[in-house]
């Protein structure tokens, strides 16, 4: 019973969380030390607000330090000087807690109102996974089939005749245990690859890639949540491109031009290479501040857009991030050449704030 009531509980707490996630959840999309503490699986936030209960001891009226009679301001090994009286008013209760990424894109997705995305496709990726669907006589115990077990036991019991109802206990014998045996079978797998382009020109500061990281991170986590399988691949250019790391991505210092056309041919030979459209489901974004070498390029942007890339992708996103060097008409060319194209989705990004409907409007119809 105990058992039950502190799961009840642990349950509870669980959605009081996520309800302060959920309630904050466009300060926490703009908060970049959430990306440092990602581990494996957990990220960890800060929650303020949550009263946890404690053990308090007296009324801690009582003077002194632990020596003798003290003074206010005096420190607890009497040398030195004090720093003054003690404060008066409540501290603000701060609780790091771990919640999975699988948990966080699903608050993400609720809060935003994004419907599950549809993976298109053959699908015939197959992922070879362990599934628990026979038993055996042996095994770990932690695999111990309790409520067969129960029944083993039980029965055996009945048919000896030294089973009592009136004291019905149960004592297991080794003959009596079964456990949970697993066999491998092939299942099918929707797999998605995500291709980051980023302008690394030199009107690209620290400030605008930090806008990229945070976006890119929670991008991520949603197409994560709606594939099985998922890669990343990382594209940056100035009037050249490259594939690079995930951390030379959003590390490699800003210089040079821009030509924009560099990256989606890029883009282009790396499909090719590796991901067929027809087992892939494909989704590329490019970030940039809008400054292109020349109209002509951009022109060449929209050419390569729509006979090679569009085709075979889920989605093309622009973002736009603001820079005060960058003359921001990219996304003009974007929406006068392909804006009735249902899967190009262009968006604008000046500070962290405007993350969160950055984020909606990309998968505001689950692309």
């Amino acid at each position: 019973m105990s058992t039950l009531r502190i799961e009840k509980d642990h349950q509870r707490f669980r959605q009081i969380v996520k309800g302060r996630i959920r309630k904050d959840l466009r300060k926490f999309l703009s908060r970049g030390e959430l990306i440092g503490k990602e581990g494996k699986h957990l990220v960890s936030i800060p929650v303020p607000g949550i009263d946890l209960p404690s053990f308090r001891y007296g009324e801690n009226n009582d003077q002194g330090v632990g020596q003798g009679a003290g003074e206010a301001g005096q420190t607890v090994d009497g040398q030195g000087e004090g720093i003054g009286p003690g404060g008066t008013e409540p501290g603000r209760h701060i609780l790091e807690v771990d919640v999975t990424l699988d948990e966080l894109a699903d608050i993400l997705g609720e809060e935003l109102q994004l419907p599950r995305i549809l993976p298109k496709g053959k699908h015939n990726i197959t992922a070879v996974k362990d599934r628990y669907s026979s038993i055996r006589q042996s095994g770990p115990e932690s695999l111990r089939h309790f409520r067969r077990t129960f029944r083993r036991a039980l029965r055996r019991l009945i048919v000896s005749g030294v089973y009592d109802p009136n004291n019905p206990k149960i004592i297991f014998e080794r003959s009596d245990k079964v456990y949970r045996s697993w066999k491998p079978v092939r299942k099918p797998q929707s797999n998605a690859v995500i291709v980051y382009m980023m302008d690394v020109s030199g009107s690209m500061g620290h400030e605008q890639k930090e806008l990229v990281r945070l976006e890119a991170f929670w991008i991520d986590a949603w197409l994560r949540r709606n594939y099985e399988g998922i890669e990343s691949r990382y594209i940056v250019h100035d009037v050249n491109a490259k594939e690079v790391d995930r951390e030379l991505f959003f590390h490699l210092r800003e210089d040079g031009g821009t030509k924009i056309s560099s990256a989606f041919r890029c883009c282009k030979d790396l499909l090719d290479k590796h991901y067929a459209s027809d087992e892939w489901n494909i989704y590329l974004f490019h970030f940039s501040d809008g400054d292109n070498s020349s109209e002509a390029d951009s022109r060449e942007c929209c050419q390569v857009l729509k006979d090679q890339l569009l085709p075979r992708s889920n989605q093309f996103g622009y973002c736009q991030v603001a820079s005060a060097y960058g003359s921001g008409h990219f996304i003009s060319v974007l929406r006068e050449h392909l804006g009735a194209v249902p899967s190009v989705v262009t968006t604008r990004v000046n500070t962290k704030d405007d993350i969160y409907d950055s984020i909606k409007e990309f998968f505001a119809k689950g692309r």
